[in-house]
């Protein structure tokens, strides 16, 4: 399947960058494919929950107090107050006063959540009529934002896209260099300034000059900020403002990139960015690194935002689109 699919009417095929911050050369895909590393990658949260499950429904009827008992598990692994309801809802039902194994408790979980998600199950649409279609990433500091640039841009170049980076982390010299040298990996020109320019004006420039050059896509990278800072996200909002100086529809991506190893701090953010800026899309980076994978389903049941894609891992293969049913079994530990 498409990472990123270009049209609505296009079929998808598996193809994805690479993006260690060594060498952006795909490596061979491990053997046991995607749903083994997605299952690898929420082992973690999986665990989690089948810890909880077995403790409170093995040889027990399903009684008011394991009902409790579940939705306190579910909120602690931070699906939120309501899927741990309607979970909780479902089961008292249908099997209320009868013994239920962990399995079937399992199963009622993974179907909520796959109802939940799958609206949000969406890939971002690249609109062929607009040249350059504009994507620009924001995030809060260390979520993964250059990363997933550069995956993306490598993808987009080996498709034989003319794709454009901006480097609009400007607060830190470190963030240019790091884009400029995946730009020469992945063969794409980066539009850059010296240390502490205005992040607006070169966002301006680098559209003017992807106009110029008739490219299909400029990605603008983005300073990592906190969410709660009212001047940094103003700053945001200004880079929006120049943008549709150029293109009154630009930019028509912005990808919100999310580490899930912050739990349910990611709300805050996901509320903040998408005031401020209109978030369109949702890339969640790091789901192999927590227990926390079950922030993603309360994200989707409050939000509605569409999710793109998911990383588990460092490599290309490990940032795939996001896909409800897998998602869902593998985050309550069944075989998809």
């Amino acid at each position: 399947m498409r990472f990123w699919r270009r049209s609505a009417e296009e079929p998808e095929e598996p193809e994805e960058p690479e993006a260690p911050q060594e060498a952006l050369e795909p490596r061979a895909a491990p053997a046991e494919g995607w749903f083994g590393r997605l299952k690898a990658g929420l082992a973690k949260s999986s665990a989690r929950l089948n810890e909880g499950l077995n403790r409170i429904f093995t040889r027990r009827r399903l009684d008011e107090a394991a009902l409790s008992e579940l939705e306190e598990l579910l909120i602690a692994s931070d699906m939120g107050v309501r899927v741990a309801e309607e979970v909780a809802a479902s089961l008292r039902r249908t099997r209320f006063n009868q013994e239920v194994a962990p399995e079937e408790v399992r199963a009622a979980l993974a179907a909520e959540v796959a109802r939940l998600v799958e609206p949000v199950s969406r890939p971002l649409v690249i609109d062929r009529e607009r040249r350059p279609f504009v994507i620009l990433v924001v995030g809060v500091n260390g979520s993964g934002k250059t990363t997933t640039i550069a995956k993306l841009a490598r993808h987009y170049r080996d498709e034989g896209r003319r794709v454009v980076l901006a480097a609009g982390d400007t607060f830190r010299a470190a963030a240019v260099e790091q884009l400029e040298i995946w730009g020469a990996r992945t063969g794409c020109p980066v539009i850059a300034r010296g240390e502490g320019a205005d992040a607006a004006g070169l966002a301006y420039d680098a559209l003017l000059e992807a106009q110029k050059e008739g490219a299909d896509i400029l990605l603008i990278d983005t300073a990592g900020r906190l969410h709660n800072k009212a001047a940094l996200m103003g700053e945001l909002q200004k880079i929006v403002r120049v943008l549709k100086k150029l293109d009154a529809a630009a930019p028509h991506s912005v990808l919100l990139v999310l580490d899930a190893t912050t739990g349910q701090n990611a709300h805050a953010q996901a509320e903040a960015f998408r005031e401020m800026v209109g978030v369109t899309g949702i890339v969640m980076t790091k789901l192999d690194g927590t227990a926390k994978g079950g922030v993603l389903v309360s994200l989707a049941e409050k939000y509605g935002i569409p999710i793109h894609a998911l990383g588990v891992g460092e490599s290309a293969e490990d940032l795939r689109p996001f896909e409800a049913q897998s998602f869902a079994q593998n985050l309550v530990g069944l075989e998809p």
